[in-house]
């Protein structure tokens, strides 16, 4: 199982191999980034691994932050989103 910095399960995302190599190998520019990011690079990758120094957003203590909760795939319904959020947290805190 390959998991991203903010604890999606790189394998399970249909972008990941023909669009994506996984956000630690392409250091948080994921393509959607590159498309729609001032800097070009995924927020969430940038603040863990680049501000605070961090493997993932699991070792920050103010997971979920705010910026974690906001950052919504603009397909999936809030309900979605919810879910998605709770997986995410659980896989990041697993690892840690």
């Amino acid at each position: 199982m390959i998991v991203s910095t903010c604890g999606l399960i790189c394998d399970e995302c249909p972008s990941f191999g023909p669009q994506c190599a996984g956000c630690r190998a392409i250091k948080g520019r994921t393509f959607w980034a590159l498309e729609m990011m001032p800097n070009k690079t995924c927020p969430l990758y940038d603040c863990a691994v680049n501000v605070r120094s961090l493997s993932d957003c699991g070792g920050c203590a103010e997971l979920p932050c705010p910026r974690f909760v906001e950052m919504k795939d603009p397909n999936a319904t809030e309900e979605e989103h919810k879910a998605g959020l709770v997986k995410r947290v659980a896989v990041l805190k697993k690892k840690a």
